[in-house]
């Protein structure tokens, strides 16, 4: 499969946790079109891997499935790096597959 490219726009949201964690929810257009090749790429509990790029920082992580859409989790390093926190506004490219 080739490597598909999704890029969106979000805004950063905490969790809180027993282990609290930062995300972006991907938008719902970009929901369906990683629907339609997650069969390809996914694995257990319906993950989807991804390389992840946010400003300079990119790193590899795993979509998480909640209520029909996708979450990017933002590790405490990638926000330090970008100098990011909840409640600012993203733009996320994802490469797939």
């Amino acid at each position: 499969m080739n490597m598909a490219t999704i890029t969106f726009s979000g805004e950063i949201w905490s969790w809180r946790g027993p282990a609290p964690f930062h995300f972006v929810t991907v938008p719902e257009k970009e929901c369906e079109d990683l629907k339609a090749i997650s069969g390809a790429v996914t694995y257990g509990w319906g993950m989807i891997p991804v390389a992840v790029q946010i400003g300079e920082t990119r790193w590899t992580t795993s979509l998480f499935p909640k209520d029909g859409r996708y979450l990017v989790p933002l590790k405490d390093a990638v926000r330090k790096a970008e100098r990011l926190d909840a409640g600012d506004t993203v733009t996320v490219r994802l490469d797939v597959g």
